[in-house]
This record gives C-alpha cells, sequence and structure tokens, in this order.
C-alpha cells in the first residue's frame, strides 16, 4: 500500500518538512513517486522510519542513524535487540532521576513567603503548601532540593511573577517555531530548548545537559508534564523533548 508523505507525517507524529529533510539527507528516501513527483511512502518505508523514530528517541543524532540503519550486517531483530538493551540501560537511570524530575514541578510551589491570597493569585487553583510535606520527606537530604528549597525562600512575589512571565514568554516563542514548520532539531528549536534549560538553572537547580534529557524523557513519559505542554499547544512535549535531545547532542 501507498501512503502520501501526509499520511505518514500524521502517523507517525513528525512534520511534512522532517520527512522533507530525511529524503534530502538520504535517511528516509520514499519507495515511488507518482507521475506528478509526489513523494508516496510503502510499508517498507514505514518501517525504517519507526526505527529512525525509537533512534531519536534515544537521542541518536541522524548521520549515525543512518549508519546504522544502512549497516549490511544488521536486521531488523538486531536493531530491536540493540534499541531494547539500551531503553533497559536507561531505566535505572530513569528511576534515579525521577525525584529530581518531580522536584522541578513541586519545588517552585513550597517555601514561597507569600500571603495564602499573593500564592493563589500567582498559582491559580494549585495549593503550593499542599505538596510540601511529601516533597520533603521524598527528597529532603538531596542537594537538588536543598539548591531549589534554597533559591526559592528567597523569592518574593514579584520575583513569581517574573519567573511566570519568563516562561510564559518562552513558551509562545517556542510554539511559533514549533507551528513554523522547522524540525525539532533545527538551529532555532535548538536554541529554544537551550533557553528552557538555563531557565531552569536560573531560577531553581543547576541543570547540566544529561540532566535535561532525563527531563525531556519525563515530558513525554509521565501524562501529568505530557499534559501541562500540551494545554500549550497540542504535540509540544514531544516535539521539546526531541529539541532538547538534538541540542544536548550538539553540545556534547
Amino acid at each position: 500500500m501507498a501512503y502520501t508523505v501526509g499520511q505518514v507525517a500524521r502517523a507517525a507524529g513528525v512534520t511534512v518538512r522532517t520527512l522533507h529533510h530525511y529524503d534530502e539527507i538520504g535517511l528516509l528516501s520514499p519507495g515511488g513517486r507518482t507521475p506528478a513527483g509526489y513523494r508516496r511512502y510503502d510499508d517498507a518505508d514505514l518501517e525504517r522510519l519507526q526505527l529512525i523514530r525509537y533512534y531519536r528517541e534515544l537521542g541518536f543524532p541522524l548521520d549515525e542513524i543512518a549508519a546504522i540503519l544502512d549497516d549490511p550486517a544488521a536486521d531488523p531483530a538486531a536493531h530491536l535487540r540493540r534499541q531494547h538493551e539500551l531503553l533497559t540501560g536507561r531505566i535505572g537511570k530513569l528511576r534515579e532521576m525521577v525525584a529530581a524530575i518531580e522536584l522541578a514541578m513541586e519545588a517552585r510551589k513550597m517555601n514561597i513567603q507569600l500571603t495564602p491570597e499573593e500564592r493563589f493569585q500567582v498559582f491559580g487553583d494549585f495549593d503550593p503548601d499542599e505538596h510540601t510535606e511529601e516533597a520533603q520527606r521524598r527528597w529532603g537530604d538531596t542537594d537538588a532540593y536543598r539548591q531549589s528549597a534554597e533559591r526559592t525562600a528567597r523569592y518574593s512575589k514579584d520575583d513569581w511573577l517574573r519567573n511566570k512571565a519568563e516562561n510564559e514568554d518562552w513558551g509562545r516563542r517556542f510554539v511559533a517555531v514549533m507551528t513554523s514548520g522547522v524540525a525539532a532539531d533545527s538551529a532555532e528549536a535548538m536554541a529554544l530548548a537551550e533557553e528552557h534549560r538555563q531557565l531552569i538553572t536560573r531560577w531553581f537547580y543547576d541543570c547540566p545537559y544529561e540532566l535535561h534529557v532525563c527531563l525531556a524523557d519525563m515530558y513525554v513519559a509521565d501524562e501529568r508534564f505530557t499534559g501541562y505542554f500540551e494545554t500549550i499547544h497540542p504535540g509540544m512535549a514531544a516535539y521539546l523533548a526531541e529539541a532538547i535531545h538534538a541540542n544536548a547532542i550538539s553540545r556534547a
């Protein structure tokens, strides 16, 4: 069966421009074209795209993915075994990072020296004190908790409103880049991914690239994080995660 570029883009969760880029660099060239020159993808192309997406989720750059997939000694079963091994190895690291990742959501909402009215103004319907005891029990002995708690304890109402404004401004600019059609590993998207990392470091705790990549994984794996970004723009969590991975790789 033949599929149009639009059908493949929707099924795979990528942009049409990304598929055009993959074709241009020889990573994924469609199996056929119409008499008018339009791309037509077959089932073998979809299988290759699936493998590309797996490796991209694991943080591999496009040129390395091409080399892996074009290796004549490798077969589809070998690719799946390798991906299974890589993912299994990452699970342990992700488990270690879960506390720090959740802290990124919760620490900003505790130890704030505001009145209840001010807290409501800044955070809407969320009560920052609701999770403080639990957060202290789970993460009170970690360096990330201490660093974030020390910083946020000094923040005033105006500090939190500035943080909110900066994040909203970043979000608007990120959505503009995302909806422009550029790939998540474009220079524009990676620049905003880097700005996202720097916002975390400036306001809460040191966020090296390794931690930023773990955060990216959780944005798509944890429905709470995914839901937050989806309220800003549909598909944002996956696009941001891909941009963060690409940015980390480019700066390695």
